[in-house]
């Protein structure tokens, strides 16, 4: 049975912190929350960096022996960039991150963990945490001086033990896991799991929601909990591709990453790329005629015919392609005004993929900065029922801005 992904990812900065320095990633084949700490001038270049140095695994050539020693390599190479980076500038040593990143390969997982960052897992209704935190309180969990609810009132529960800083030492643990069709999983930071309690969280990825409406849920729930810290999460359930099932296929970058524009590969995932591509591929891949194959006319009128049907091919799919825009929304600016647009964003030569169809009543100067900022450079969404659901919470982070500045306060969030 072959099994996809179906998937999201949202990271907010919270109501306390000025900067996220959380970054997440959601594909196909790759999973991710990492979690950035040193202060203002590091914390979210280390977590972005490690995004940008998984994203290029999130491909399906890989089997599970290659895709394990992949993964862990490639967190090893985020290290060594992590090094580089405070080795050219001393004002950003201390600087760390967490990773948490599940790999699929076929129907096998890979998972690698350093840090406080947790991956869970609902299967047939149990809900089970998979990664064990590398923390000061887990330590004392370990040694039996404390117990797992002492644990989460401890003054020191945000000291971790191992995290990514650019030292030789710091590696991950890896293993491997079967992927299930129906299991859920999860993959947040501290800023999630910190705040909300586990049998709320088990509450809400057992409410049979899609991993879009999901994740939304336990973002507000951590800022409902005061939201003290960056949030992030990534929710995604095991499908069966070959059953119809919706799977997504668009790379969500959220946090730092999306903020920094970390870069992911070119993947043609859209009936117009995949167009795109295979005209490219036939091209590449004409084979030469023998003179001997037949009289010239001959060779020409096969060459005609071929190209008559690419064209039609072509056609086709560019067709496909501009109808599939038309099911595809995202959140921008018109006229310095919050509005939703259907389509994607871009021009096809003179024809445009997008059109705004509901141009919202918030100014973009009223939001706080970070979400002003995310806005300005579109924000993705999977219906239009998820945009509106967006554009209330844009709504309701307006309004707190404007409270904040009502009180002589600043509204950097």
């Amino acid at each position: 049975m072959p099994l996809g992904l179906r998937y999201a990812a949202r990271s907010d900065v919270g109501l306390v912190r000025s900067d996220n320095q959380d970054s997440g990633y959601a594909g196909p084949h790759l999973l991710l929350v990492a979690d950035g700490m040193g202060g203002h001038a590091g914390g979210d270049i280390a977590s972005a960096t490690v995004v940008t140095e998984l994203v290029e695994l999130d491909h399906d050539s890989l089997s599970a022996a290659e895709a394990s020693a992949q993964l862990e390599r490639a967190i090893l190479r985020a290290n060594r960039e992590i090094a580089r980076i405070v080795g050219d500038d001393e004002q950003l040593a201390g600087m760390g991150t967490t990773t948490t990143a599940l790999l699929r390969s076929r129907n096998k997982l890979i998972l690698a963990h350093i840090g406080d960052s947790r991956a869970y897992l609902l299967r047939e209704g149990r809900f089970t945490q998979i990664t064990k935190d590398h923390s000061f309180v887990q330590t004392l969990i370990d040694e039996g001086r404390i117990t797992e609810d002492e644990a989460s009132t401890h003054p020191q529960r945000s000291v971790v033990t191992r995290v990514l800083t650019g030292d030789d030492g710091d590696e991950p643990d890896v293993g491997a896991r079967e992927a299930r069709l129906g299991d859920r999983y999860l993959l947040c930071s501290d800023g999630l799991s910190g705040f909300v309690a586990h049998d709320t969280i088990e509450e809400q990825l057992a409410a049979g929601r899609p991993p879009a409406e999901t994740a939304d849920a336990l973002i507000n729930l951590a800022l409902r909990a005061g939201g003290q810290d960056n949030i992030t999460v990534v929710v995604a359930d095991v499908v069966d591709i070959s059953s119809g099932a919706p799977t997504s296929t668009q790379p969500q970058v959220v946090g730092s990453a999306a903020l920094r524009g970390s870069k992911t590969r070119a993947m043609p995932t859209t009936p117009a790329a995949k167009a795109a591509a295979l005209s490219r591929s036939a091209e590449d891949d004409e084979p030469e005629l023998a003179e001997e194959g037949g009289t010239r006319r001959g060779r020409w009128a096969r060459r005609v015919a071929a190209l008559g049907v690419l064209a039609l091919v072509v056609a086709g799919l560019a067709y496909a392609g501009w109808a599939w825009t038309q099911q595809q929304y995202y959140i921008g600016v018109q006229d310095a005004r919050v509005t939703v647009y259907r389509g994607v964003v871009g021009d096809l030569g003179p024809i445009p993929l997008s059109e705004a169809v509901d141009q919202t009543d918030i100014a973009v100067s009223d939001l706080p900065d970070f979400y002003r900022d995310s806005v300005e450079q579109t924000v993705s969404v999977e219906s239009e029922d998820e945009a509106k659901k967006k554009v209330d919470d844009l709504r309701v982070a307006a309004k707190r801005c404007a409270e904040l500045r009502s009180t002589g306060e600043q509204c950097g969030r």
